[in-house]
């Protein structure tokens, strides 16, 4: 393969001319942290304490006082790469990286990161890494500080754009969270809306339907109709279209079609804190089944009712305690329609129930947008990442 000018072709692939090639020892030192034993550890003392895992608690006393990657030694997450910085306490499951004076901290850990050490684990019930494997690992590195600070700079602003729209995102998310809890449950009126809130039952509003019957694995994956899934109704406030997946029905099946405002269930979980999350169909849709561990709930063409709302209203904390309260069975926990189409809740007239949905569907917008630019920022580092950590693109 042909090298472009500047570059050279070595055992780590194609670096610049001006890069070199030198095993990890020859950058830094690597060595494992103190034994420390759990009654040692706590959340409320002064240094933070890192073991394999990252952050295990808070201890009184501290090993390192610096700047320092960590890697996971022992465990599920051996391998994983975390940077620290100040003073802190290294368990006997971390292996604490220095680097030595020809290298930066910063770009090494993100070194570190990109070269998926996990693989380099021992193959046994409790996986584990080596320090002498590590230290002789090949790396390629630019031979000046100044570009490697360069390029620690650059994916540092990318990891403070992507923890910063993390926040934001927490934040929005706890907003919405104290915003259901005070519209849903009437503590909080909306300007305009007065009155005392009406108690009714699901069976005063609709009825339930099931899902698909008499399907075997052969009939999924195929056909030209499509079924709401599981994860669609657990995952989701309003039925997401692009997560919709194919089936055989064939002509003839006496089969129960989804429809627009329709609401659905999921019917039995393994936990009782997921059984009867609620999902609503808003859009028109063709062909469209149910699955068979969930059950529908179509309203009345009368019902004074706003399904979104209802959506909403069954997922805050007051819904979810009153479909806690339901589950029934030991191993595996099941909602009764019986039970569900008796409950009493109050319920704000349609003009108001619509009112507090889309506020919580305009901020459930806002949260989606961030996630999606937090997804793209991701993307960004992580291209970043593979151009600069090869010398692709120079910064200097």
């Amino acid at each position: 393969m042909e090298v472009r000018p500047g570059y050279k072709q070595t055992e780590v692939g194609v670096i610049p001319e001006d890069w070199e090639v030198a095993k990890l020892s020859g950058i830094c030192s690597m060595k494992s942290g103190e034994g420390i034993t759990s009654e040692n550890i706590n959340q409320f003392s002064q240094y933070p304490c890192y073991g394999g895992n990252g952050l295990r608690g808070f201890t009184t006393r501290f090993t390192h006082d610096g700047r320092y990657a960590l890697i996971g030694r022992q465990g599920a997450l051996c391998g994983n790469v975390l940077g620290v910085e100040g003073m802190f306490f290294a368990s006997e499951h971390a292996v604490v990286v220095t680097a030595l004076p020809r290298a930066d901290i910063r770009w090494l850990t993100f070194v570190l990161g990109q070269m998926r050490l996990n693989q380099y684990s021992e193959s046994s019930a409790q996986p584990g890494l080596s320090v002498s494997k590590l230290v002789s690992l090949n790396v390629a590195f630019p031979s000046t500080l100044a570009e490697q600070e360069a390029i620690a700079e650059a994916l540092s602003d990318a990891d403070a754009l992507i923890e910063s729209l993390e926040q934001l995102i927490a934040k929005k998310r706890q907003i919405k969270q104290g915003a259901m809890q005070e519209l849903l449950t009437g503590k909080k009126r909306l300007p305009g809306f007065s009155g005392e809130w009406e108690v009714k039952r699901p069976g005063e509003l609709g009825s339930t339907f099931g899902g698909l019957t008499g399907k075997t694995k052969i009939d999924f994956g195929q056909g030209s109709a499509k079924y709401i899934p599981f994860l669609n109704v657990i995952n989701n406030v309003v039925i997401k279209l692009n997560q919709l997946e194919s089936v055989s029905v064939h002509l003839g099946e006496n089969q129960n079609l989804a429809v627009k405002g329709d609401l659905f269930f999921n019917g039995s979980s393994e936990t009782p804190e997921e059984v009867g999350m609620c999902a609503v169909l808003l859009d028109d849709v063709e062909d469209v089944y149910l699955n068979s561990f969930c059950f529908g709930f179509r309203l009345h063409l009368d019902a004074p009712v706003d399904g979104l709302y209802l959506a909403y209203f069954f997922r805050s904390v007051v819904g979810r305690k009153l479909l806690y309260a339901l589950a029934q069975g030991a191993t595996r926990h099941n909602l009764s329609k019986t039970a569900l189409m008796a409950l009493r809740f109050g319920l704000p007239t349609p003009d108001e129930q619509t009112a507090i949905a889309t506020i919580l569907s305009d901020m459930d917008a806002e949260i989606a947008a961030l996630e999606a630019k937090l997804t793209k920022a991701r993307q960004l580092k992580q291209g970043m990442m593979q151009e600069l950590l090869t010398g692709r693109i120079r910064l200097i």
